[in-house]
């Protein structure tokens, strides 16, 4: 007979079904209480007050909170030191165990660790759980045992070794326990302000991460593979932010994937599997290079050009169109994000890394696992990487990915009344052309910031020291 009392600690898992650790603490314990704090040393580094993420998370709960209160119980909400505020919550409660899902990020890990130790000196367990990904730990290892530094190996391995219950939902059923319930802060009660969520079109919580699931899967995702490329269309699924908030779980959408036998669309939920295990097996890719030697490359120390790619306004419209996306609504286009990428590292030649910092802050669905995998793949310094000598042209990427410029004139709408046939590259527009329509390069719109062509050859140069 189930005697004993567990907490469960949600933090990147906001859901109340196919949950792993809630899962394992209903089957486990007579009494199951849910808690999440606010960690203030997670919210006291952002760097604005006004921030989406704090917000969505924020809206999620308030509906988790109502679902599992269904259920007999609800959310204990704690706001400070996570690794305090657990320990201090388990020992209030008489828990015998804290279950929680594995985090692979490196601070979340030392995290976990100092909670288990405080826990153990109280006489309470800790248990960790697999959840958000399909794969963890040493699942997935080449054949000599070590972890995979290449994708398709991996992806390979990842295929073989799946089966259908790896895809299995985790059931989570059973009543909660009743205890004292305070509901969900305010955002002002956090220290924080109401963002623009509502305004975007953002919808938080399950319910959010349903209705764009069943949207996509029932309507779209068997184009997935021929639209995902082409910002202007509604090709993608958008569920980016409930996959890294946990909205909704990871193993259904593999299903689905594999229901469908759409590949394309399950390659890349193997890709986030696949940035989970290089964060987990290779911490070191925080701030330095997944290849050390690539550590060794010298970037330009040019903060105006930083600014003007942040800002929107290189002079390359697809690249501008793409920062400006992300500075309105905090999200862009995966495509868009590899070439922002290669042209900040490899047409301005400035440092990954401070490219990499202004999406952490920006991004809805900002992921560290993903963030660094995609900046370190698009300046050729991290696994499987591409080539340092192939360099995205940002003005062909933007004749093949935005052919007739409508994305482009959405988010720079200075250029609307340019033709398709200058829309990609405006400064190849005559003087008098430029005066008729009233965009005058360099000064309605910027002249480009650097020569593609010119910015190449530093580029091949600057990776020259390699061969060294």
């Amino acid at each position: 007979m189930k005697k004993e009392k567990a907490l469960v600690w949600f933090r990147r898992d906001l859901r109340d079904h196919d949950h792993a650790a809630l899962s394992a603490a209903l089957a486990g314990a007579q009494q199951v209480y849910c808690a999440f704090v606010f960690d203030t040393e997670i919210l006291d580094a952002l760097p604005a007050r006004r921030d989406r993420r704090v917000h969505f998370i924020r809206e999620s709960l308030v509906e988790l909170d109502a679902a599992l209160r269904a259920r007999g119980g609800g959310l204990i909400i704690r706001h400070g030191r996570a690794t305090e505020e657990i320990a201090a919550l388990a020992k209030e409660l008489g828990v015998s165990a804290v279950f929680a899902n594995r985090d692979y990020e490196p601070a979340a890990k030392r995290r976990d660790a100092s909670v288990a130790e405080s826990l153990l000196a109280e006489g309470i367990g800790f248990q960790a759980f697999k959840d958000q990904a399909v794969f963890d730990g040493n699942e997935v290892l080449t054949q000599a045992g070590h972890p995979f530094s290449v994708f398709t190996p991996y992806k390979n391995a990842w295929l073989k070794r799946l089966t259908a219950a790896d895809c299995v939902e985790w059931p989570c059923h059973g009543q909660l326990a009743d205890c004292d319930l305070t509901g969900i802060p305010s955002l002002a009660e956090i220290g924080f302000e109401t963002s623009d969520l509502e305004t975007l079109g953002i919808r938080p919580g399950m319910s959010g991460a349903r209705a764009l699931w069943e949207e996509f899967r029932h309507g779209r995702i068997e184009r997935y593979g021929a639209l995902r490329d082409f910002p202007a269309v509604k090709g993608v699924s958008y569920l980016s932010v409930h996959l890294r908030f946990g909205t909704i779980g990871i193993r259904e959408l593999v299903r689905t994937a594999l229901i469908a036998r759409d590949t394309t669309w399950l390659n890349e939920l193997i890709w986030r599997d696949f940035y989970f295990m290089i964060l987990d097996h290779f911490p070191h890719v925080v701030g330095s290079a997944f290849k050390p030697a690539y550590d060794a490359v010298r970037w330009d120390d040019w903060p105006d050009g930083l600014a003007a790619w942040k800002e929107g306004r290189t002079g390359y419209p697809l690249v501008d169109a793409a920062m400006r996306q992300l500075n309105h609504s905090g999200w862009m286009h995966n495509r868009l994000r590899m070439i922002v990428a290669s042209f900040l590292s490899k047409d301005l030649g400035i440092d990954w890394r401070l490219g990499e910092r202004y999406f952490a802050d920006q991004l809805n669905d900002f992921d560290l696992s993903a963030n660094n995998g995609g900046w370190q793949w698009a300046a050729s310094t991290g696994c499987d990487a591409q080539p340092y000598f192939r360099i995205f042209n940002p003005v062909t990427q933007s004749e093949r990915f935005d052919p007739e410029g409508k994305f482009i004139r959405r988010y720079v709408p200075e250029l609307a009344k340019v033709a398709n046939k200058y829309i990609h590259a405006p400064w190849q527009m005559g003087r008098l052309e430029q005066e008729n329509i009233g965009v005058v390069i360099g000064r309605d719109y910027p002249a480009p910031i650097v020569d593609h062509a010119s910015a190449r050859e530093k580029t091949l140069a600057r990776y020259a020291i390699l061969k060294n």
